[in-house]
């Protein structure tokens, strides 16, 4: 749940990214999925919303290095870019990840059995007593 605080550190509206980054950890938790850092929750969504509106609200007005203003400003190249470029990286992040996985679990199993992970994983990976 520290996700939900990270953008309080910010000066300017905290509230926002507070409630979606709370609603991300929420389905992620009731999700299933195995992400007890909450990493995506942070850095994924946080990465690909910010990639969305950069799209949107960019403008040359407030940096001069913007060239194409956003879709809100009535241009859609830029958007568009952002948009292509965030389907590529998450087509790559996600083939290399599958990828590095059956790797790794043809290397050495990725999960443990049920008696094992009941035994105690200490106890069964690392050789601990209790």
């Amino acid at each position: 749940y520290v996700t939900s605080l990270l953008p309080t550190c910010h000066r300017h509206g905290w509230k926002s990214p507070s409630i979606i980054s709370r609603l991300v950890v929420e389905w992620r938790t009731r999700s299933g999925v195995d992400d007890t850092l909450d990493v995506f929750p942070s850095h994924g969504v946080g990465g690909m919303v910010g990639m969305i509106l950069t799209g949107i609200f960019a403008t040359h007005t407030i940096n001069s290095a913007v060239t194409t203003d956003g879709l809100f400003f009535g241009q859609t190249g830029l958007f568009t870019a952002h948009l292509l470029g965030l389907i590529g990286a998450v087509a790559f992040t996600f083939i290399m990840a599958f990828i590095l996985l059956k790797l790794t679990d043809s290397i050495s199993k990725l999960r443990v059995t049920l008696e094992e992970e009941e035994r105690g994983l200490d106890i069964t990976q690392h050789g601990e007593s209790l």
